[in-house]
């Protein structure tokens, strides 16, 4: 069964006005357009077009009508009555909030910890509000994607706040540099996790003078003249953006801990469980686990928990954490990360091509970018044009792809 769905972009403050319509050739709304929901997520579920859902109103009802017939059995098994994926068009004209997610167990065991305490579901304070990890994958649609994601080497870390030493020892500031401080916590026994612990937590109490101190200087040296041709001049750049959007953020510092990452139109990256990561600007297709589980660092005036995070994130530097899609066939890319909740598939087409093929593992959710395609499964068939989307049952199979233009398909891994 084919279920044509539909919904509105979220209006978050750091969305593009424009982006997610110019995409999908539907007229903006003025506001900002953030991340468009295709799923069947609580907060957003996606809304049922046309009579197909029977009385269902949203894919999330349909859902629970018919766990069985929507979701299929095997997904049931291992992923329970909930659609475990979320399919999302993201479009970013300023930084989001840097942040990790939980892993499975961490996530089972925060959510039940939280609700044996007593907190409330939608409360503030609250770290975890499901009991499920949140890995996620990003691809690039506009030709530029920018974003941090995982620490980097430490000894590139140390070459950075080489290169601050450096152009703050040609000031004429009399005072002593906050740097070096920097630089011995970075040096010590942990130091990545020392560093993170002291920005954040001294960053935010009320003895936080040196770390304001730090974030100033690192600021005012970010922009001089004197690291305008740095090899870390992107890095550098960076500081000023994060800098304008919150000013006096302690995580400015975090971030050139991070490895900093430009994505071309096609290339991905997946963040698992314990990667400290940030979008910075840009078009993408982002496909995750449906959870809310995120633990918050910096960049956001929501809860932000160190100790929970601190327990969270994994310290290992690790290099740019790229997902390499397979290739089946002409014009086919498959994003197919190391967890079972999600792949994607990513389908260019010319009209004089043979058909392309996708196994769907489960239900799946289409999304057309570009062009009008014809999609057949089983017996059943569906003509989706530019800025549509459909939900497609288990029992179609294989899903076979006619026409021309661009379809993301996401199901279950």
């Amino acid at each position: 069964m084919f279920v044509a769905i539909t919904n509105t972009p979220r209006d978050y403050a750091w969305g593009s006005r424009t982006a997610i319509a110019e995409l999908l050739g539907h007229p903006a709304s003025g506001a900002p357009e953030a991340e468009l929901w295709l799923g069947a997520h609580s907060g957003s579920p996606s809304v049922i077009v046309g009579a197909r859902g029977g009385s269902a109103a949203t894919l999330s009802e349909l859902v629970q009508s018919d766990p069985v017939g929507v979701l299929g059995e095997r997904s049931i098994a291992e992923h329970g009555e909930r659609l475990p994926f979320l399919l999302k068009v993201l479009a970013a004209a300023g930084p989001l909030s840097l942040q990790a997610h939980p892993s499975p167990e961490q996530a089972r065991a925060g959510f039940a910890l939280e609700n044996e305490a007593g907190i409330a579901i939608d409360a503030p304070d609250r770290n975890y509000k499901d009991a499920f990890h949140k890995p996620e994958l990003i691809v690039a649609l506009s030709e530029r994607f920018d974003a941090l994601c995982g620490f980097r080497d430490l000894a590139q870390t140390l070459d950075i706040v080489a290169e601050l030493q450096r152009a703050d020892a040609a000031t004429a500031d009399p005072q002593p540099s906050p740097l070096a401080a920097l630089e011995a916590v970075l040096r010590g026994r942990d130091g990545l996790r020392d560093t993170v612990e002291w920005l954040l937590r001294d960053g935010r109490g009320e003895d936080s003078g040196e770390v304001k101190w730090l974030v100033e200087r690192v600021v005012a040296l970010a922009a001089s003249a004197a690291l305008a041709n740095s090899p870390f001049a992107a890095e550098f750049a960076t500081v000023g953006t994060l800098a304008d959007a919150y000013p006096g953020d302690p995580s400015i510092v975090l971030a050139l801990l991070l490895n900093r990452v430009t994505l071309r139109a096609g290339e991905a990256l997946y963040l698992p469980a314990g990667n400290i990561h940030m979008y910075l600007d840009g078009l993408g297709i982002e496909l995750m686990a449906a959870s809310d589980n995120v633990l918050r660092g910096g960049f956001t005036p929501k809860h932000i928990d160190v100790d929970e995070l601190l327990q969270v994130l994994r310290f290992d530097p690790v290099p740019v954490p790229r997902l390499e899609p397979e290739r089946p066939a002409d014009g086919v890319r498959v994003y197919r990360p190391d967890v079972p909740d999600f792949v994607l598939y990513a389908i260019e087409r010319a009209e004089a091509d043979a058909s392309s093929e996708v196994t769907l593992s489960g239900a799946a959710i289409a999304l057309c970018t570009a062009g009008t395609l014809r999609l057949t499964g089983g017996r059943n068939a569906s003509e989706i044009a530019r800025g549509e989307s459909v939900f497609i049952t288990p029992e179609e199979g294989t899903l076979s792809v006619a026409g021309s233009g661009t379809l993301f398909v996401a199901t279950v891994g």
